[in-house]
């Protein structure tokens, strides 16, 4: 998966570090409470949240707790 990631970074031409667990344990709350299509689309609004300044830490805290609190989520 790291050199995925590197290939599309060296594609992109973005040269940012993140921390992948926590964008993929948030594509797994999203697809898992609410539906395997919220993934991709929670991740992306993720990396959006966190462009516009967003503490990557906070905004995965708050998926998380937004996931767990969804109805489809018990």
């Amino acid at each position: 998966m790291n050199d995925w990631i590197a290939a599309v970074q060296k594609e992109l031409g973005v040269d940012v570090s993140f921390d992948t667990d926590a964008i993929l344990d948030a594509a797994r709350d999203a697809a898992h409470a609410v539906e395997r299509k919220a993934a991709p689309v929670t991740t992306y609004l993720m990396g959006v949240a966190v462009a516009q300044g967003a503490n990557p830490a906070d905004v995965a805290v708050k998926i998380e707790k937004l996931a767990k609190s969804w109805p489809s989520a018990t």
